[in-house]
């Protein structure tokens, strides 16, 4: 029904294959696009591919209208080409015959798309290698009922990403209103009396017995331990925190990773309740969280930063400080950025901000502490309304491309979303009459 194909990167080592790159060249660096689901047609791309190049390699020119997949680091994402394109390695390719719709074809590769993820191998990043690819079955109703299916998809899921949209900015509205009751609380908003330069262009006056210090002169930085593979085979395994635990305000500890600790490190690597963890790289520098202490033991590998008080300066109040100066980009302005900012040990240090006295402190933190328990609850049931969005998004394309959901009539044909074999049950296998709300 269609013709299967990939594509290949020219050499690198031939900088006359990157020379008048005009050919659209889909790679991974497109998958942003695609993420969401949202995205039928790309037609733009980060690279091109020159001619020369694409005569030296395995790549070849697709035609509009084709269908992509990715099955390499990125799995399972699809999107119908807009215009000729080449692709890297890193995706599968079909062509559609006249018996199959390219828009039926995304549909349905889109509604196995939880299973594509599952049968990925590897260890370090997941692959579907092409012989999987080669074996992947969808059913293929007449071509008229293709495109009433792939219309009725259409409509129906734009629906729901824009209810999804509407959920996302509540979201963004909820963390704004956060970011802004800390930045006029950091900076003594409201406090009556006489004020000052802070000295800080970011961050303006603020009361005049309040201190503006740096981080060091209150607090100890540590930089975490170096990973590498001897440790991890120790034997004094502990547990240990990444830069993916530390959220802001918040640090999962359900995905641990284990390394050698010996005694000799442990005092210095050892976390304790009140520790300050601040993100030295990866997306979000800057981004920090106060640990509470509810695993007895806990580590933290190099990526973090642990600023703990030496006095009785609040940490929470430090944290309030970093929250506002991270959204501001203070520190993605300072960072190195060499290869991608990074917000070393050197950098944090002399990093100042306000201080006013402690019991001043406590009384700002507790309020602020309030507000962002009330944020988490309301932005817990959005989030929860965004996961029920995304599994009738998902149980719907599933059910109209395998014939289990009358899209004529609206009527379902004894659709159970519940069952992991839906994408290989047969409409005649169902009982008729059953309807399906989305």
């Amino acid at each position: 029904m269609a013709r299967l194909g990939s594509g290949h990167t020219p050499s690198r080592n031939s900088p006359e294959y990157w020379e008048n790159c005009t050919v659209p060249w889909v790679t991974l660096a497109d998958v942003w696009q695609l993420r969401s689901g949202t995205t039928n047609v790309i037609s733009d791309t980060k690279e091109k591919v020159s001619a020369l190049g694409l005569a030296n390699s395995s790549a070849v020119i697709h035609p509009a209208g084709t269908v992509i997949l990715s099955r390499t680091a990125s799995v399972g994402f699809s999107a119908i080409m807009g215009s000729d394109m080449a692709t890297s390695q890193d995706f599968a390719t079909w062509t559609c015959g006249p018996r199959l719709d390219p828009k039926f074809l995304l549909h349905a590769l889109r509604g196995m798309s939880p299973d594509l993820k599952r049968v990925a191998t590897g260890s370090t990043h997941k692959t579907i290698y092409m012989p999987d690819i080669e074996q992947l079955r969808i059913p293929l109703p007449p071509l008229d009922e293709q495109r009433r299916i792939a219309d009725f998809l259409d409509t129906e899921t734009a629906r729901i990403d824009a209810m999804q949209l509407r959920r996302k900015r509540q979201l963004a509205l909820i963390d704004d209103a956060a970011i802004s009751r800390a930045f006029d609380a950091v900076r003594g908003r409201g406090i009556t009396g006489t004020r000052k330069d802070s000295g800080l262009p970011w961050l303006g006056t603020v009361p005049i017995g309040w201190r503006v210090a740096a981080v060091s002169h209150l607090f100890e930085v540590e930089l975490g331990k170096m990973l590498n593979q001897e440790r991890v085979r120790g034997s004094h395994l502990r547990p240990y925190l990444r830069v993916a635990n530390v959220q802001w305000d918040e640090i999962d500890s359900r995905d641990l990773e284990f390394m050698d600790f010996p005694p000799s490190e442990q005092q210095r690597y050892r976390l304790r309740g009140g520790d300050v963890l601040v993100c030295e790289g990866g997306s979000w520098p800057g981004r920090a969280a106060v640990w509470d202490g509810h695993v007895d033991e806990m580590y933290y590998q190099k990526a973090l930063h642990r600023i703990r008080a030496q006095g009785s300066d609040l940490p929470r109040w430090l944290y309030y400080c970093l929250l506002v100066a991270e959204k501001l980009r203070v520190f993605a302005v300072q960072g190195n950025t060499s290869t991608m900012t990074h917000l070393t040990r050197e950098q944090l240090k002399p990093q100042r901000f306000p201080f006013p006295e402690v019991s001043t402190q406590e009384a700002i933190v507790k309020q602020l502490d309030k507000s962002a328990s009330r944020d988490r609850s309301a932005k817990g049931l959005f989030q929860k309304q965004l996961d029920v969005l995304a599994e009738r998004r998902q149980a719907l394309i599933t059910a109209a491309v395998t014939g289990q959901f009358d899209v004529s009539t609206a009527s379902g044909r004894g659709i159970d979303t519940t069952r992991e074999d839906r994408t290989n049950s047969s409409p005649s296998e169902s009982p008729e009459g059953t309807s399906l709300t989305v």
